[in-house]
């Protein structure tokens, strides 16, 4: 990680979703997607009308949709606020959303936890044994 007093970066979600076994990054290199045997685990998306500023109405340029193991740890992140967030388009979809700008937000351990569940619930069950133990 970064040694950023203002927390964790762009780069830093790359060196924590490249160290884990048997990731891809495919995607731009503005919105790079990351993958474990071709299951999307972490991803940059595009400006979309589902995620806009609530005070100019602009599409978000900066949103990252992150994969959680199921709808109760979707809610328990949620549950904890900012910068924490989704949109109706992922309702029904274990995913939440965090802006790049809000990186800075969490601190490293938190941001490695995210990154790492949202590898391992999407990567082969004995992949993540052997690798998570």
């Amino acid at each position: 990680m970064d040694n950023n007093p203002g927390g964790p970066t762009r780069a830093d979600v790359d060196a924590l979703a490249m160290a884990l076994p048997e990731v891809t990054r495919g995607g731009s290199p503005e919105h790079p997607a990351y993958a474990v045997r071709g299951r999307t685990f972490l991803l940059w998306r595009g400006p979309r009308k589902d995620a806009v500023d609530p005070d100019t109405g602009e599409r978000l340029p900066d949103v990252i949709a992150v994969v959680v193991p199921g709808p109760d740890d979707k809610e328990a992140i949620l549950q904890t606020g900012a910068p924490w967030f989704t949109t109706p388009h992922f309702d029904g979809y274990a995913y939440v959303l965090i802006r790049e700008r809000d990186l800075h937000l969490l601190d490293e351990v938190e941001l490695a936890e995210v990154v790492t569940d949202a590898w391992a619930s999407r990567a082969p069950k004995r992949l993540v044994t052997d690798t998570l133990g």
